[in-house]
């Protein structure tokens, strides 16, 4: 069975669903004060990550290491708020996508298990 990355046309599809994703972050007034000024290495990141993730090649392992995706987001306060606002821009993001209704299920229940995993804050 074709992995994910396959079903959805590879590398290209997650760097356009990640640039569609931060195109909504960048003007979010209660995400953007968490990103650096240059959104471009968050960017890249995420979208090797999630490449990665479902079955692309393992760039993202090579260039960072483990994932570590708790870690990486603990200096940040991460609530109901941040978290609804997240995964907001991240469904907009791949409903534009017009994926198969199957493929769109998954992504997004992994979305949503991923953003209530990061949350730190009450």
């Amino acid at each position: 069975m074709a992995t994910m990355y396959e079903r959805v046309g590879g590398e290209e599809f997650f760097t356009t669903l990640i640039g569609r994703f931060y195109a909504g972050v960048a003007i979010d007034p209660v995400l953007r004060p968490l990103y650096p000024d240059d959104l471009s290495e968050s960017r890249d990141h995420l979208a090797l990550f999630l490449a990665q993730y479902w079955g692309g090649p393992p760039r993202y392992g090579e260039m960072r290491g483990h994932p570590r995706l708790r870690m990486r987001h603990a200096p940040f306060v991460i609530g109901e708020l941040e978290r609804d606002a997240w995964l907001r821009h991240m469904t907009e993001a791949l409903r534009a996508a017009e994926l198969d209704p199957e493929d769109e299920s998954e992504m997004l229940s992994y979305f949503e298990m991923a953003a209530n995993q990061l949350m730190n804050a009450r």
